[in-house]
């Protein structure tokens, strides 16, 4: 990418680190954007990220060579401010609620230069964010989160105000979160221009829609904005001296007793819908005891130690999500599903291994591998087939026949005592199959 005054395109060496020393309330935030290594280390973060196309259909592959040859171009509308950028692909996937959530994504020169503002704006704001906050943070995670909340209700905190944000990021007002920004950002080219982005619409079924309110999200700013927006929200809980854990829109506040729960609930919706004009979703918020909540996926046991363990929805949706992978009707050898099951479950306990309840990955270990017995015994079929391979298995003849000749259905005959002998553990482990149980060891190990 060629920096400001020479001919020279981007350079394939690493990005030099980004420069965490920058001011806050300067005037020349958009050059300190536009120099050399930021728009490296920017290009170098989208590229790595990859992710779909936004309305240009440019895929991030071919974002580099467009780059090289359009920079100067691009450069100098971003300094005379006459850059416009495209609006957002509106694209709606499922929530695990059932619900649908509107991503938003920008074309690959915009998440590049999304990506470019981003990084001279978090070292401005992210050391003045509260340490209760968790969500789009370096060195931060939503383990931690969850880990910081276990340690409230171990304090006798046994109460939680479990506050969800209604479709925040399509909610946020404009105005509102501009004057956050200009608190510390004095560069009034760098405030126009996130605000032209806030403004760009969004493209939804072919019409371009205009975006009054809302942080589209899927941006690369989207995350910091958000965090800028609901400082304001930590604030206000850290004056009132509220033990809490935030990330993102996901708010939790541990108190000692229902009572005062359902005074912090009122008060904080209050400010929450008069001051920063967001909406307090009725139906997911609630004072009760964690151990009857859920906070990103997690749980935990009641008990002086409260262990952090799946909640309850999480196990359903691994099971309906293994139960796809396992169907019967879904013709495939066993060496691909095993691979997709595989694909899935390694990013799946990278996750929720951080659960502190052993039993429940023994358990889905076991369900899996009957659900896999079940394919294995439907694609024999035949009696002298079933007998065979049974025999070839190890089991032996009295056994084998009289399991193969069996007229229970394949859900029950996977449990039987012959086919658990014969397609047990080490039989899936010859296969390759990821064993969640050991996973959740090495981790919990380590």
């Amino acid at each position: 990418m060629k920096p400001q005054g020479t001919d020279e395109g981007p350079s394939a060496s690493p990005a030099r680190p980004e420069n965490t020393s920058r001011g806050t309330g300067t005037e020349t935030l958009l050059e300190q954007m536009l120099e050399r290594s930021n728009m490296q280390q920017a290009l170098k973060r989208v590229e790595e990220n990859d992710g779909a196309p936004g309305v240009d259909g440019m895929e991030t592959k071919d974002l580099r060579p467009y780059i090289r040859e359009n920079w100067e171009r691009i450069r100098t509308e971003l300094l005379a401010e006459t850059y416009r950028p495209l609006p957002v692909r509106r694209v709606e996937i499922p929530k695990p609620d059932g619900g649908k959530r509107m991503l938003g994504i920008p074309a690959s020169l915009d998440r590049l230069l999304q990506q470019a503002l981003s990084q001279i704006l978090t070292p401005i704001f992210d050391p003045d964010f509260s340490d209760s906050s968790y969500g789009f943070r370096k060195g931060r995670s939503a383990h931690d989160a969850v880990r910081a909340s276990q340690t409230y209700i171990r304090e006798g905190y046994k109460w939680v105000v479990d506050m969800d944000l209604a479709q925040f990021f399509d909610r946020v007002n404009h105005d509102i979160l501009m004057a956050r920004v200009a608190r510390k950002v004095q560069d009034k080219r760098i405030l126009r221009l996130i605000r032209r982005y806030l403004e760009s619409g969004a493209m939804l079924n072919g019409v371009k829609v205009r975006t009054e309110e809302g942080t589209p999200q899927g941006g690369p700013l989207s995350p910091l904005l958000a965090n800028i927006l609901l400082d304001d929200l930590d604030k206000e809980l850290e004056k009132r001296g509220h033990r809490f854990a935030r990330y993102a829109d996901d708010c939790n506040i541990y108190v000692q007793s229902k009572r005062a729960g359902e005074r912090v609930m009122h008060t904080v919706r209050d400010f929450v819908e008069n001051r920063l004009k967001l909406k307090v979703n009725e139906a997911k918020s609630a004072v009760d005891r964690p151990w009857k909540r859920k906070f990103l996926g997690f749980s935990f046991l009641p008990g002086r130690d409260a262990r952090i363990r799946l909640a309850p929805k999480t196990v359903k949706r691994v099971r309906d999500r293994i139960r796809e992978l396992t169907s019967r009707s879904r013709s495939m050898s066993m060496a691909e599903r095993i691979k997709r099951l595989n694909d899935f479950l390694v990013g799946w306990i990278g996750y929720f291994g951080a659960a502190q309840t052993k039993s429940i990955f023994e358990e889905l270990d076991e369900w899996l591998r009957r659900r896999l017995r079940q394919i294995l015994w439907k694609q024999w079929k035949r009696t002298e087939t079933r007998y065979r391979e049974l025999r070839r298995l190890g089991l032996k003849q009295q056994a084998a026949r009289e399991i193969a000749g069996s007229r229970k259905g394949y859900w029950r005959t996977a449990a039987t005592p012959q086919l658990h002998k014969a397609l047990g553990l080490a039989y899936w482990r010859g296969q390759g199959l990821v064993e969640l149980k050991e996973c959740y060891g090495r981790k919990h190990s380590a």
